[in-house]
């Protein structure tokens, strides 16, 4: 008997590209095209090596507090991992554990269905509108489960947080995970529900909006029991998910609240300039509440578009799979980064 037969074998998901050459714009990962706070630049002078030998706080008390403090939370309503890559798949291994299949879109965040097969969880994909919006009757089954990220990725669009009540309210014996990655560039976040029901978890990541891609922050609200359960499960796991650095530059990013809103402004500034080039353009999609836009060109294939802008050093993310394979994710640099992408679309399309 092989002891290939005892490997557990999946699909890997496959993360954007991360090209190495210089010169380049890279529109294909969604990161933040500007630099977290000056406090983290401040932080990195005070990192004391001497720490880097000893274990970190395994309870991530000065992270979780200072979370707790600047969304008006208590500190055990919140749970910090390696991103909210670690703590969705916490949440996954802590909440869904229902011989009923979870659902989630048949377009959404690719990471689901990873988790769903390695973790052996059964899961059933609900196909978004023809304007790849959530429909929330389609989530009113029974179920063991319910993950869904808002707004949407890859596609921008986003669900008011009175059809995600909805879809909280129909499902009390279900455990609802709201993935609100992108949540800070204009989408209402559905926080105020954990006030009102036990079965909703809000997961957030400093990826985006706050700019620490990589040091690998992620965080998660939810009722005192919920935060409990899923620290069970983490401390069954690994007890060390943050490191020393990850946790005092995470602290002094989260805790500059003015900074962080004027990036945020930023991009949805360039986001609203960029749509209204893009319609120039001939390309056509819904309005995002993301750093991305999710368009499909009138005449010219999204696959055609991709090379090209790859010959020119210009990265963007484009999905060979059902329903979105015409389609292509941008994310939103900065102004100078974008003027380079409309030059060179203006010349292909």
């Amino acid at each position: 008997m092989s002891w290939e037969s005892n490997v557990r074998k999946v699909v890997p998901y496959t993360p954007g590209e991360q090209p190495k050459a210089a010169d380049i714009v890279k529109l294909n990962t969604n990161e933040n095209p500007y630099p977290p706070s000056p406090r983290v630049a401040e932080a990195i002078r005070t990192l004391d090596p001497n720490r880097m030998r000893l274990y970190p706080d395994p309870k991530i008390e000065d992270l979780v507090h200072a979370i707790a403090l600047v969304y008006g939370r208590k500190d055990e309503e919140v749970f910090v991992g390696i991103g909210s890559d670690d703590v969705l798949a916490m949440c996954f291994m802590t909440y869904f554990n229902s011989e009923k299949p979870i659902l989630f879109p048949d377009i959404t965040y690719s990471f689901y269905d990873v988790w769903a097969e390695m973790l052996r969880i059964p899961y059933s994909t609900q196909p978004l509108d023809d304007h790849f919006h959530i429909r929330p009757q389609d989530y009113m089954r029974e179920n063991g489960g319910i993950v869904f990220p808002n707004p949407n990725a890859p596609t921008g669009s986003v669900l008011p947080l009175s059809e995600i009540e909805e879809i909280v309210k129909g499902n009390p014996d279900s455990v609802v995970i709201v993935d609100e990655a992108y949540v800070d560039f204009g989408a209402e976040s559905a926080l105020p529900l954990i006030d009102k029901y036990e079965n909703v978890i809000i997961t957030q990541t400093f990826s985006k909006s706050r700019s620490l891609a990589g040091v690998r922050v992620g965080y998660a609200f939810a009722n005192p029991k919920m935060i409990k359960y899923l620290n069970d499960v983490k401390y069954s796991f690994n007890s060390y998910t943050m490191n020393y650095p990850g946790i005092l530059l995470g602290t002094a990013e989260v805790l500059d609240t003015v900074h962080f809103r004027k990036n945020c402004e930023k991009i949805m500034r360039t986001r609203a300039n960029a749509s209204a080039r893009f319609r120039e353009l001939g390309f056509s999609f819904d309005e995002s509440c993301s750093n991305f836009l999710f368009v499909t060109h009138e005449r010219v294939p999204a696959k055609e578009i991709f090379e090209h802008l790859r010959t020119k050093h210009i990265y963007v993310r484009w999905f060979n799979k059902p329903r979105i394979d015409n389609y292509l994710r941008v994310t939103v640099g900065t102004d100078e980064e974008m003027e380079r992408l409309f030059s060179a679309l203006e010349e292909f399309v």
